[in-house]
């Protein structure tokens, strides 16, 4: 991967990986990628053969997740690929992946606030959860998340198309920083994140508070309801990472001007932390802390291995 930096617009210095250092580094995001995508894909098939799963809100959030996941994971991973592989793309081709890669990133904060408020209706409300969280209303609401984060980037693009059309026939480095550059888009979504973000934190915060008095106020020792503050701890520790991401041209910018001979090096590990880290921590959540889910995923697994020994025998 290639950066630069100049002063004044007089100097450019240019820093790049080695050919091995650049091989190292995408097999290692190629092979990290596949890790998380296997065992994502591990939990969308025990999901898809158990039934009981299908009438939970609670488990079609959390499926919801893995599949944006593993939607944001492999678009990530492709522009990563490309920046070594091509350097600069066609931009059409460029603002396609990039709209999966911006509507799923979106996605993500306002899924975890719809798994912390399903957490709360489930403790706080428990004769009233079926009613409020019944299975069409989960659909509307997965319906919703994708609109908003649709309608917060889609108007860019068409944005894009209608002033400088001649660019869609072009190559073009593929980073929304280098593709939106108007001032007036760099503002509108510097607020849309913030309006989101804000109102997620808002949300975790109030569901948390309310089931900690639950769990307070309750005289016998109550499991769910402690089990539902950790994990909207976990959300909110994903959550952070989900906002890291907005704080990432500002890091770059810095890192570039202070210690730029380790900058390539520094943005992957960075680039490892904010993409890659947070796609495994859907799996762990539910996939590995949930008693039901975790029960059938074994017995998927073990079902796999005896398959795979009787077919090795034969």
């Amino acid at each position: 991967m290639n950066s630069s930096s100049g002063q004044n617009g007089s100097s450019y210095v240019r820093y790049a990986d080695s050919f091995s250092t650049a091989i190292a580094k995408n097999v290692t995001i190629v092979l990290l990628g596949i890790s998380i995508n296997y065992l994502n894909g591990t939990l969308i098939y025990t999901f898809s053969k158990h039934q009981v799963f299908y009438h939970n809100p609670r488990y079609i959030l959390f499926i919801h997740l893995v599949v944006n996941d593993m939607i944001q994971l492999t678009t990530a991973i492709t522009l990563f690929v490309c920046s070594y592989v091509f350097y600069t793309i066609n931009t059409f081709l460029c603002c396609f992946i990039l709209a999966f890669a911006v509507f799923t990133t979106l996605n993500s904060p306002l899924n975890l606030a719809a798994m912390a408020v399903e957490c709360y209706v489930a403790i706080c409300f428990p004769l009233q959860h079926l009613q409020l969280c019944n299975i069409k209303k989960i659909y509307i609401v997965i319906t919703c998340v994708w609109t908003l984060s649709i309608l917060s980037f889609l108007p860019d693009i068409f944005y894009l198309a209608a002033t400088e059309p001649a660019l869609f026939f072009s190559t073009v480095l593929c980073e929304a920083t280098h593709l939106f550059q108007n001032p007036i888009m760099i503002k509108k979504r510097e607020v849309i994140f913030a309006m989101y973000l804000v109102g997620v934190w808002l949300v975790l915060i109030y569901t948390y508070v309310q089931i900690f008095l639950v769990a307070r106020s309750a005289k016998t020792t109550n499991s769910d309801a402690k089990k539902a503050r950790n994990t909207i701890l976990l959300h909110s520790f994903q959550l952070l990472l989900c906002m890291s991401t907005y704080v990432y041209s500002p890091v770059q910018k810095l890192v570039l001007i202070m210690i730029p001979r380790i900058y390539i090096h520094f943005m992957f590990v960075w680039y490892i932390l904010l993409q890659i880290l947070p796609r495994f921590l859907s799996p762990m959540v539910y996939g590995l802390r949930d008693v039901m889910f975790r029960e059938h995923l074994k017995k998927h697994l073990s079902c796999s291995a005896t398959k795979k020994v009787s077919v090795h025998r034969r």
